[in-house]
């Protein structure tokens, strides 16, 4: 991997960098460390893994954003570092997904694929019961989601109605307004003819 050279680049995006780099030590260590545990131990291990593998995509996105700050002219040299890392990221990635799905090192001896006693039976079917709670809570989870999407957009439009109407109640009473001007000038033009239509009269 290259070393960090802030000419190339703007100090924000070497500070993540360096940042990466460490990171990725310590995941590179806990991977390391997943394939020498087993059962309890082991589950743990993964999950420290899978939080310090979110670490680093998270370096990475700020990384993307910063490195389109650095100028073109050195920009083709950072771009090669930050690819070299997504392909470290990707790969580590693919490593802790197949230390991850190695279930008969997550459960130990007890886990087969073909439950032969009634003890790894129920413990499979435990475990099958407790995946469909997951997905139903799921899928409440999303149906929820969707609700609360819809009410949304309903309150977006019931606001958006009310500020139409408001509009027009508004409008409607300048109208009004106008209106009455107009019908006092209208009295007093029609006084005033009455006046001096009379005043020959009055005479």
């Amino acid at each position: 991997m290259a070393s960090i050279d802030l000419d190339a680049g703007s100090e924000l995006f070497g500070s993540y960098e360096a940042e990466l780099k460490l990171v990725q030590a310590d995941l590179n260590q806990k991977l390391d460390q997943i394939q020498e545990l087993s059962s309890e131990p082991r589950k743990a291990a993964v999950r420290l893994a899978e939080r310090c593998l979110e670490e680093a995509n998270e370096l990475l996105d700020q990384m993307r954003i910063e490195k389109q700050n650095i100028p073109s002219s050195t920009r083709s040299k950072i771009n090669q570092r930050f690819r070299n890392f997504e392909s470290d990221i990707d790969a580590s990635k693919r490593k802790l997904k197949s230390l991850a799905d190695d279930r008969k090192a997550l459960f130990g001896n007890r886990y087969t694929d073909e439950p032969n006693t009634d003890d790894q039976l129920e413990q499979r079917q435990q475990l099958l019961s407790g995946t469909d709670r997951l997905d139903r809570s799921s899928q409440r989870l999303r149906e929820s989601q969707r609700i609360a999407n819809e009410t949304e957009d309903i309150g977006r439009g019931t606001l958006a109605d009310l500020q139409l109407q408001r509009e027009q109640i508004q409008h409607t009473r300048i109208t009004l307004l106008e209106s009455e001007g107009y019908v006092d000038r209208s009295v007093k033009t029609l006084r005033g003819m009455a006046r001096r239509y009379l005043v020959p009269f009055v005479s």
